[in-house]
Formats: C-alpha cells, sequence, structure tokens
C-alpha cells in the first residue's frame, strides 16, 4: 500500500470475484487530482490506514453477513473507521443492503438476518407487476434526490449522488431496502423506476449505499466512483 497518497481499501470477504470493482476503481483513482491506491484486504488492520473504504457484494444477504462478521475485528474496524473517523464508505449492492438493518433473504424461522443497522432499513423481496421480472437486471434511470429536504444543512453527500440524476446504471438485484421509519426515509437519496419507485442508494453523513453496481455502469458508474474517491465527508 502506498504511504504517499490516501489508500481505497475494497474489502474482502469471500463475497464474489473483485476484480472488476478493482479495475474500476484503480482507474477512477487515476483520472482524480491525488491519484491513490487500490488494495483489495480482508485484513481490519488495513481498514484502519484507509481514506475512503469500499464494501462490494455478490450473493444472499445471510451469506456475506455472516462473511463480514466471520473476521475477526472487521465490523470493529468497520465502526471505527466510518462511524467515530467519518471516513468516505460506501457499500454496492449487497454491501448496501448490509448497512440496513436487516434483510430476510433466506430467512431461518421467520427471523430475518442481522445487519450493520447504519440505515433504518429492511431489504426485503423485490415485488413488481407482471410482465415484470425478478431479479432486476439490466439499465435503469436514477432519480435522485436532495438530502436536505427539511431544509437543513446540505449532506455533502449530494454532490457525489447528484450528477446521476437521469442517467442510466447496471442494476442486479431481488431484494430491496425498504425504510422503516422517517429517519430511514430520509436516508433514500435516489430511486429508480421499476414498476414503481425502488431504493437505488441512501445516503447519511460519510456513507453512502447504491443498490446498482458502478463498477459495471461505463461511463457514469466511472464517474461516480472518481467524484466518491475526491469526496471529502
Amino acid at each position: 500500500m502506498s504511504q504517499a497518497a490516501p489508500s481505497i481499501v475494497i474489502i474482502d470477504y469471500g463475497s464474489g470475484n473483485l476484480r472488476s470493482a478493482e479495475k474500476a476503481f484503480a482507474h477512477a483513482a487515476s483520472q482524480t487530482a491525488n491519484p491513490a491506491s487500490v488494495l483489495v484486504s480482508g485484513d481490519p488492520a488495513h481498514l484502519r490506514q484507509a481514506e475512503h473504504i469500499v464494501l462490494p457484494g455478490v450473493g444472499a444477504f445471510g451469506d456475506c453477513a455472516t462473511g463480514l462478521r466471520a473476521i475477526d475485528g472487521m465490523v470493529e474496524a468497520l465502526t471505527e473507521r466510518v462511524l467515530k473517523d467519518a471516513k468516505p464508505f460506501l457499500g454496492i449492492c449487497v454491501g448496501m443492503q448490509l448497512m440496513c438493518q436487516t434483510g430476510v433473504e433466506r430467512a431461518r424461522d421467520g427471523q430475518p438476518h442481522q445487519g450493520l443497522g447504519w440505515f433504518d432499513a429492511e431489504v426485503r423481496d423485490l415485488t413488481v407487476p407482471a410482465p415484470l421480472k425478478v431479479p432486476h437486471m439490466g439499465w435503469n434511470e436514477i432519480d435522485a434526490r436532495p438530502l436536505d429536504k427539511d431544509g437543513a444543512t446540505k449532506n455533502s453527500a449530494d454532490k457525489v449522488i447528484a450528477p446521476l440524476h437521469g442517467q442510466d446504471v447496471y442494476f442486479v438485484h431481488g431484494f430491496a431496502a425498504q425504510a422503516l421509519s422517517e429517519e430511514g426515509a430520509q436516508d433514500i437519496a435516489a430511486v429508480t423506476d421499476y414498476g414503481g419507485p425502488v431504493t437505488a442508494i441512501m445516503a447519511h453523513d460519510n456513507y453512502i449505499g447504491v443498490q446498482f453496481h458502478p463498477e459495471k455502469s461505463q461511463v457514469a458508474g466511472l464517474a461516480f466512483i472518481q467524484r466518491f474517491l475526491e469526496w471529502r465527508a
């Protein structure tokens, strides 16, 4: 890991092949004013050196939650670096879902799996009218919503998210986040239309979760990643 520039850590917790994410973040980092190194790592110690942290996710909510917690000290390092030190954080697809309170995918005995609880939302089955199909797979448009809905101080994440408004990005998911309270609803920064509004982005202070895959979203996705890497929450 380079010591000359801020580091970007993509967390490896066994959720799938991270090569495409690594390549996309490395390319976007090379376009920033202060290029940073990208490290794929499952070592919590690396998180404590990171200036930007990325949590990807492919697969089922419960499996990913179990994999993340199986790494000794990982959740503690995330809590310290993201919630305490306020380092910019991005959750992608299931990585975003894990930022919610719970997820019902493959729930046992009716008991949902526990997430990190950063968003007051639950990840539920995506239900859509015919002839639409689940999973939601393919390109769809982002409808971004300002995070300062009540006239409060503008959340700096808006500058990362707002340029996505009207852009098409790539989705692959059969579950979606649904707010459990007004607080959770206020963290919904963007939706997409798939038989009705579906949560596409949630954000709060220094952390953002996206249901789509920016690393697979071509020009719009790479521009979003670059803005995230330039973001100083």
